[in-house]
């Protein structure tokens, strides 16, 4: 009786569809970024002469591979049919390096069971594990292969992002003509109020964590300490910050209100975001679009969850977006977060449209800004 079942289990095992397995490796990653408990992604692939025999080599190991994985791992394929994937989850608080050595080594032990030992080396085991080391020299390590939700997109996802970026430069090039005469006499007004170069040049990263030059107007007296600023930023997003009042009134902001290292004429620019005029350039360059999460600077990620790095990675930075219509400096920032992921979900020309038009309103008013 032992045998037969057995054997019927044997041969219930199957490897989930390609879609299928990416959404649920998607959504492990994402619950890994709550959960702060770890997964790994093991991918086996064949070396074989074509892609024909890989797959047919790959076939023959589903079972003894699904034999030995737990009931709560999940196995499928992954790369067009060309690996076998299994997500190996809540590894919790264990040595990773310890959790490979054993899944590699039962791995390897069923393949030996199942077939010839000149077979079994021409299969190549790969492991990627989760939240993984996303730094290397200070920027991102983004590996595509935990992320086929953000880099492999479908003709739709990618019609959207073409006609985005189509009006990040029709919209940046006309706000930069438009707003040329405002431009020339801002820069007149900082360079006769105070030393310094017009603009403000300070390196800010993008989508994917890529560095670029972020533009502004100077609002600032030169050679000031960034350690004010940096202090602040590090206490609100770790939400020890406290908010400020506004100009003696009731109304609180998330944000630095008596910073020594303003200048008057920066004090007028901020309050009325005049200051951001010269991200059209960094829009027309496409670092950044008109829609999107603010781009953060390098010092910030240091202090970042493991959930807040998703703002960097769904969407490119913008000039404004939800955050600046629906809460700006009166939020915090898990509640920034929040919107910038909530952006990234109903992101859409409509959307982009929306927001926009909200823009305006929002500036004018100057609710939350500082």
């Amino acid at each position: 009786m032992e045998s037969i079942s057995g054997e019927r289990c044997s041969n219930l095992i199957a490897a989930l569809p390609e879609t299928e397995f990416c959404r649920l490796l998607c959504q492990e990653r994402k619950r890994s970024e709550r959960s702060r408990k770890s997964f790994v992604l093991m991918l086996v692939r064949q070396k074989a002469s074509t892609l024909n025999e890989a797959k047919a080599a790959l076939e023959r190991v589903v079972r003894p591979i699904g034999g030995m994985i737990r009931e709560t791992d999940t196995l499928g394929w992954f790369d067009s049919r060309a690996a076998l994937g299994v997500i190996f989850s809540e590894l919790g608080n264990s040595e990773l390096s310890s959790a490979v050595e054993s899944i590699e080594s039962k791995t390897l032990s069923a393949l030996r069971q199942a077939l010839p030992m000149n077979q079994v080396e021409t299969f190549q085991i790969t492991f990627y594990s989760y939240p993984q080391s996303w730094k290397d020299g200070g920027y991102a390590v983004i590996d595509p292969v935990l992320y086929p939700d953000l880099l492999d997109l479908d003709f739709g996802k990618k019609a959207s992002l073409l006609l985005k970026r189509l009006s990040d430069i029709l919209g940046s090039t006309c706000a930069l003509i438009f707003l040329s005469p405002l431009f020339a006499i801002l820069a007149m007004l900082i360079k006769c109020t105070s030393k310094g170069p017009v603009f403000f040049r300070q390196q800010r990263l993008g989508q994917f964590q890529i560095p670029f030059v972020f533009l502004k107007f100077r609002s600032m007296h030169v050679a000031t300490d960034p350690e004010i600023h940096k202090e602040y930023v590090t206490n609100f997003i770790a939400g020890r910050a406290q908010p400020n009042p506004l100009n003696g009134s009731r109304r609180r902001v998330y944000k630095l209100t008596n910073d020594p290292r303003v200048t008057w004429i920066g004090k007028f620019m901020r309050r009325t975001s005049l200051d951001e005029i010269p991200q059209f350039w960094n829009v027309l360059m496409g670092h950044m679009s008109l829609v999107g999460p603010r781009p953060p600077i390098d010092y910030e990620i240091e202090a970042y969850d493991v959930w807040h790095r998703r703002r960097l990675l769904e969407a490119k930075p913008g000039i404004t977006g939800l955050w600046q219509v629906h809460g700006r400096s009166r939020t915090t920032f898990d509640e920034m977060v929040r919107l910038d992921l909530r952006y990234s979900r109903i992101c859409s020309p409509l959307s982009d449209l929306k927001i926009l038009l909200q823009t305006p309103r929002a500036v004018f008013s100057g609710d939350g800004a500082y």
